[in-house]
């Protein structure tokens, strides 16, 4: 799903324009870039967590000269899937009960009441997995 397919689905189910949208979701992703650029972590409860990892310096290869080469140490944005986002991944049918983001009616009534993305993007979480 590339960002603007995101846009669409997430401006259909919320009703709000894309132009609206994109500048929300570009607002959620320069937050976390903006967290993870202090070295802050990010978690986002159910979908997983980003935070910064150093690494080492270390020797590569050149591949044309076969010469080595010093890599320099640097800092890398890492990302660790959360329980349930690795179980949607990894089963066909995921436990909606135990949702870290699931309470109530998934069908959207309550809009005060947290879902899941997926339910968010798609209507239900068997309908489709992000």
């Amino acid at each position: 799903m590339t960002k603007a397919e995101m846009v669409e689905k997430v401006s259909a189910k919320i009703n709000l324009t894309k132009k609206d949208t994109e500048r929300v979701v570009n607002i959620v992703f320069g937050s976390v870039i903006s967290a993870l650029a202090k070295g802050d972590k990010v978690e986002l409860r159910g979908f997983g967590s980003f935070r910064v990892r150093s690494r080492d310096r270390r020797d590569g290869r050149n591949p044309r000269t076969g010469a080595t080469v010093q890599i320099p140490p640097k800092e890398v944005p890492f990302f660790k899937a959360g329980k349930e986002l690795r179980e949607m991944v990894d089963n066909a049918d995921p436990a909606p009960a135990s949702s870290s983001f699931s309470s109530g009616d998934a069908s959207g009534e309550s809009p005060d009441v947290p879902r899941p993305v997926s339910e968010v993007l798609s209507g239900s979480a068997e309908e489709s997995r992000f």
